[in-house]
């Protein structure tokens, strides 16, 4: 796993306001140099301290909401006002707060009775509104992404055949340990963005960010597969970081 740039900060409040900085920055700098922010989002309790920072007008003013366009890295198979959407929680903490064109979010209609289905049409939307990268993969600009206490990302869960795929951008995805489907981005997808932004708080998270940084398990968490081409940046509470080795934690 390629380890990137590693941010600790204070406490979520403070890693919420510097990863909205960096959300300002990069929207700057991807519409200077092709004229359009695609960025997409993750659901959870972090991503949704995020949200809600960059819907305050101190950043939101900030941000040419004209420009940026809103994806989706995963999505439960619920309706969008469904209490556990992804779609939703972003909604209500977010877009219902700025000035951004409805057509320009795009969600994964996890409402849909095939979850196969879902997964080929999001796939088609990303490759219809985004640019191809290397290998004709299509690229966001940040990709956002949490980890769960077991090491998954998006909804690539430990022991999912989606942690194999790597021709279909987006897969229906069967987890077993929740008796559930999900849609989800791949590891092509997750490679090719620009930036890969991972956001881990709280206490709870402390023991798999310890073994995903010092650690090569076998068979290895789904977040140490990745391999991104562009920039990865980890950001961090204090808390999530306490049982990293000093050397890091420094």
């Amino acid at each position: 796993m390629v380890i990137g740039d590693l941010r600790i900060h204070t406490d979520l409040d403070a890693l919420s306001y510097a990863v909205a900085q960096r959300w300002v920055e990069l929207a700057d700098a991807s519409i200077a140099a092709r004229g359009k922010f695609h960025v997409a989002l993750s659901g959870g309790s972090t991503p949704h301290a995020l949200y809600r920072r960059l819907a305050n007008p101190e950043f939101a003013q900030r941000i040419p909401w004209d420009r940026v366009h809103i994806y989706f890295g995963d999505e439960r198979t619920v309706p969008p006002d469904h209490a556990d959407s992804n779609y939703r929680m972003a909604r209500e903490a977010l877009f219902d707060h700025v000035p951004i064109p409805a057509a320009q979010i795009f969600r994964i209609e996890g409402e849909m009775d095939d979850p196969h289905d879902a997964a080929t049409r999001y796939a088609r939307t990303l490759t219809a509104m985004l640019p191809l990268g290397a290998q004709g993969v299509v690229q966001f600009d940040m990709l956002l992404l949490g980890v769960g206490p077991d090491g998954h990302i998006a909804s690539l869960f430990p022991g999912t055949p989606a942690l194999h795929e790597r021709a279909r951008f987006v897969e229906a995805v069967h987890v077993p340990q929740l008796d559930t489907w999900r849609i989800s981005i791949t590891y092509p997808v997750i490679d090719h963005a620009r930036f890969v932004v991972m956001l881990v708080s709280g206490e709870n998270k402390a023991s798999i960010m310890h073994d995903i940084f010092t650690k090569r398990e076998a068979p290895p968490y789904p977040v140490q597969l990745i391999n991104p081409r562009g920039t990865l940046e980890w950001h961090l509470d204090r808390a999530a970081a306490t049982s990293l080795p000093n050397g890091l934690r420094e």
